[in-house]
């Protein structure tokens, strides 16, 4: 089996300049699949999935062996800019005849890149974004989306915060799709279980590093929770500042709406033991999970382990070849709408995240876990960072179907 890496670079001006990937025979097209993943490499992000997971998207095609046909891996990076992740979008499905586009974190980026694959009939895997839009209102026949959404987050930590007795809350949110999704449906869950949202601001996505002012009118609220609607290096600089400002030492709970093992390791046990954090996947969960870390974590930069983004696209692409092997290979490039079909009728499981589904509305059915970050000395060592508190079953963690208000689902 043949697998490449194929990078973008960026023109200073902005405009996305990306090497061809090489020509094929006519022969060799028809037998060879094309991934993309399209993911953040150099920005914000970057640590969260990027170069680790191109790494374990090859994974899973190494480990799926040569059934009949070549599967090449290509990588981009969107810069999460939704104008350059569109255009790489549909240079590869155009000039390289890429089969499947994988991961694209940021919202927004995701969001766009649903669109273009939908116009070009090619099978989408959102493993990255969180917005549940996409298998809302803006679901696609040829979209799936794959280990958390902003619903499932909201439902499970927020959930848990308000039971907790943090009944009013004040949100520091990422000012683009995915934050704004996050802070909807978490205040949801609040005002359902009978909480206030006592107020709110919108932070400049990307390019905010400096939350002192934010962080001071949370404080100023008086609310008992502040919610975190961000991700990657944005939650660990609110964290950070929040704990030099003092807040949690007179009281506040920060909720992190969206938080990564690789988050807790950045910031540390001392400063992170307490925050509660929802998860699909964790390398320590299980049996299964720890075989499955041990095999491919060599392939990780920095002695890494996986987190739910890179092990969710060794996932996706997993269950995607076993459906392209099953319908053959001239069906599933010509259709990326059918390979989805496919793949909603086959039940999926790996090492990952063991059995699921992939429902009607493209979303992966599977369970969530809420841990708690462990304290310095309950850790037994680097990496050993979380303890579970809680499972929401598959059928309970996500959205109900008849609520999403996706046209691909049929009262």
């Amino acid at each position: 089996m043949q697998i490449t890496r194929r990078s973008l670079m960026a023109a200073s001006a902005g405009a996305a300049l990306m090497p061809m990937a090489p020509r094929l025979s006519r022969a060799q097209a028809a037998d060879t699949i094309r991934i993309g993943v399209l993911n953040d490499q150099s920005g914000l992000y970057s640590y969260i999935g990027g170069l680790n997971g191109v790494a374990l998207a090859q994974a899973a095609a190494q480990e799926f062996g040569n059934r009949g046909f070549q599967v090449e891996v290509l990588r981009a990076d969107h810069q999460n800019r939704p104008d350059v992740g569109s255009n790489i979008a549909r240079q590869w499905i155009d000039r390289d005849g890429v089969d499947m586009i994988l991961d694209v974190p940021t919202s927004s980026v995701g969001l766009a890149v649903a669109g273009v694959c939908r116009e070009k009939n090619k099978a989408y895997i959102n493993v990255g974004s969180a917005t549940s839009d996409l298998t809302g209102a803006q679901c696609a026949p040829t979209t799936a989306h794959w280990v958390y959404d902003t619903y499932m987050l909201a439902k499970s930590t927020g959930g848990a915060t308000v039971k907790a007795g943090g009944d009013t809350w004040f949100f520091i949110t990422a000012d683009y799709a995915f934050g704004h999704a996050l802070e909807r449906d978490t205040s949801g869950f609040v005002r359902a279980a009978g909480g206030r949202v006592l107020g709110g601001v919108r932070t400049p996505f990307p390019g905010t590093s400096d939350f002192s002012s934010f962080l001071v009118q949370a404080q100023a609220s008086r609310a008992k929770v502040v919610g975190l609607a961000n991700a990657g290096q944005d939650t660990t600089n609110c964290i950070k500042q929040a704990a030099e400002f003092g807040l949690t030492r007179r009281g506040v709970k920060l909720a992190a709406l969206l938080m990564f093992v690789d988050d807790v390791h950045a910031l540390g046990l001392p400063t992170a033991q307490g925050l509660v954090m929802t998860e699909s996947f964790y390398w320590d969960l299980n049996d299964r999970t720890r075989a499955f870390t041990q095999r491919v974590r060599s392939r990780l930069s920095n002695n890494q382990v996986p987190n739910m983004v890179t092990a969710g696209n060794y996932s996706a692409v997993t269950h995607y070849l076993k459906a392209v092997a099953d319908m053959g290979v001239p069906a599933a490039k010509a259709s990326g709408t059918e390979v989805i079909n496919r793949m909603k009728a086959m039940p999926t499981e790996d090492d990952a995240f063991g059995k699921g589904t992939l429902r009607a509305d493209g979303r992966h059915i599977i369970p969530s876990y809420l841990f708690e970050v462990k304290t310095p000395e309950e850790s037994k060592g680097a990496w050993d960072y979380l303890k579970l508190l809680q499972t929401t079953p598959a059928e309970e963690a996500w959205r109900p179907l008849s609520e999403g208000n996706c046209p691909l689902v049929r009262s």
